[in-house]
């Protein structure tokens, strides 16, 4: 079921999504060879609920035990942190995360290099955040779910990368996942249509090899089927009359 939101609605999920902004423009600084995935963990956990009301809004859900999502190389999304994992020079770097402030949830992800990452990987990191934003500009009424889709794709096609399609966006208010279902693949015209008030996690995935995918037996690490690096990132937007907004830039 779509779960249209009002204005107020949208201004409360953008009150979470500037304490998620608030964090992400800290993360770089924080991304030094030697630091620990658990060590990142644990200064996101602090950040956000020095936040009057915020809390994480992965920690607990459906049984993650951490605050981020830390994906690293070939690790495409939901990676552990652990105080085993020390980053290093030339890695890439997917952060996902999510904030629970006032009874709604925002979420965005970004991926950022330590140092600097080898040429091809750099040159994916940008493309999917380009790709993120031609889906973005296509999120306003009137258009269709396969517009957002077709956009980013475009990009990928254009590159060869892989687009993971085992993974994919969804809505988001009340709930963390709600409907509909945003995936990074589809035909201009095609799909539900947007309407006001539609909220989405808007969130392009673009392997450097195949889009294969497969889950590692922690059951949450998905990592590229050829391992070859990954990219993850992500917004949560609304769809106004305006135009897209978006609520955690």
């Amino acid at each position: 079921m779509i779960h249209l939101k009002t204005r107020s609605e949208i201004d409360a999920i953008a009150r979470g999504g500037a304490v998620l902004a608030a964090l992400y423009r800290e993360l770089p600084a924080r991304l030094q060879p030697g630091v620990t995935t658990a060590e990142l963990d644990r200064w996101a956990e602090a950040f956000i609920r020095g936040h009057a009301g915020a809390e994480p809004a992965f920690k607990g859900l459906y049984g993650f035990p951490a605050t981020l999502c830390i994906s690293v190389n070939h690790e495409v999304v939901h990676g552990i942190p652990s105080v085993r994992r020390k980053l290093v020079e030339g890695d890439v770097v997917s952060v996902d995360c999510g904030v629970k402030l006032d009874g709604f949830y925002a979420d965005a992800a970004v991926t950022l290099p330590v140092g600097e990452p080898a040429a091809d990987a750099k040159k994916l990191v940008e493309l999917t955040r380009d790709a993120l934003y031609k889906g973005i500009a296509e999120a306003r009424p009137g258009n269709r779910l396969g517009d957002v889709g077709a956009a980013i794709q475009e990009v990928a096609d254009s590159q060869g990368y892989g687009v993971v399609r085992e993974l994919v966006g969804h809505g988001l208010g009340r709930s963390p996942h709600e409907e509909p279902q945003v995936p990074n693949f589809g035909k201009r015209g095609k799909g539900m249509k947007l309407v006001e008030g539609l909220v989405i996690a808007i969130e392009p995935m673009f392997n450097l090899g195949t889009a294969g995918v497969r889950t590692l037996p922690d059951r949450w690490t998905v990592v590229t089927a050829d391992r070859k690096v990954s990219a993850h990132w992500e917004h949560t937007v609304a769809v106004t009359a305006e135009g897209p907004r978006i609520l955690t830039a």
